[in-house]
């Protein structure tokens, strides 16, 4: 029997455009053997699954992306689609021969021949689940990846303009990123509402990720001048603050002009946690 629980399955149409950029520029995709990518909890339509196949295929044109459901109701939806998209009858402009299939399955990831994934991507899946229950729900995901593969586990407003997630690996999690729309962006805290189950709560005094955004906040506001040269200049800007300042950014500035902000794991873990050994 597929592991978890069934979630709302709100999908809208590029609403994981930020997550599937990020997921293009990961080694582990670009330098596997033959990539595998799961698009876990796909929700009410398989469209994000055709999504991430037609991003990813930009640097890798043989990636194979299985949508993975844990309602066979969904499943039989998004076979529809698919079926539709091969006959070209969907209306969506994919491609008829877009490497992508969909099967039943939860957290356990099951896929042909026991096949390993090169990516899972885990998109507010976790949100209706207790903090407690996440890095057993991490370690599960985990365990189906194939050597050096990465697990990409995060939430999303329903349009897609304000994203995080955190990247694992085997070893566990690796780096933490958020990403927004900077065009009309008031304060980069906004962010608070959409963090990963495991660090919406901790959004208080006292913890990282409520350090983070703080500072964040105070350097988007002091470089508030530069915004007459469009938001992108802020933005960066900002990012190099928060590096002068002695947060240790990851990543060249060309991904800060996207709008994203990546940090590694240490740098926001919860208090207390710890990753089983």
């Amino acid at each position: 029997m597929p592991i978890g629980s069934i979630t709302r399955g709100t999908t809208n149409t590029n609403r994981l455009r930020r997550v599937d950029r990020w997921i293009a520029s990961l080694p582990a995709l670009r330098q596997a053997a033959q990539p595998l990518v799961v698009d876990l909890g796909y929700g009410a339509s398989g469209v994000t699954a055709f999504e991430l196949q037609q991003r990813l295929a930009r640097v890798r044109p043989d990636v194979e992306v299985v949508g993975l459901e844990i309602s066979p109701e969904r499943v039989s939806t998004a076979r529809a689609q698919l079926a539709a998209v091969r006959a070209g009858t969907s209306g969506w402009g994919f491609a008829a021969e877009a490497r992508v299939s969909f099967a039943l399955g939860g957290f356990e990831t099951p896929l042909p021949g026991g096949r390993g994934a090169t990516v899972i991507r885990a998109f507010n899946v976790l949100r209706q689940y207790d903090e407690g229950e996440v890095p057993a729900a991490w370690q599960r995901m985990i365990s189906r990846l194939d050597a050096g593969g990465t697990l990409v586990e995060g939430t999303c407003d329903e349009i897609g303009r304000v994203s995080s997630w955190v990247a694992l690996g085997a070893s566990g999690p690796t780096s933490f990123t958020l990403s927004l729309r900077l065009a009309e962006l008031d304060r980069p805290s906004i962010v608070a509402e959409r963090l990963p189950k495991v660090l919406i709560h901790r959004n208080v005094e006292g913890e990282s990720i409520h350090s983070l955004l703080v500072a964040l906040d105070r350097a988007w506001q002091h470089n508030a001048p530069l915004s007459v040269y469009g938001p992108r200049q802020r933005w960066v800007a900002a990012v190099g603050a928060l590096a002068a300042e002695g947060w240790p950014v990851l990543g060249p500035a060309a991904r800060w002009r996207l709008g994203e902000l990546t940090l590694p794991w240490a740098a926001v873990a919860p208090r207390g946690f710890a990753w089983p050994a």
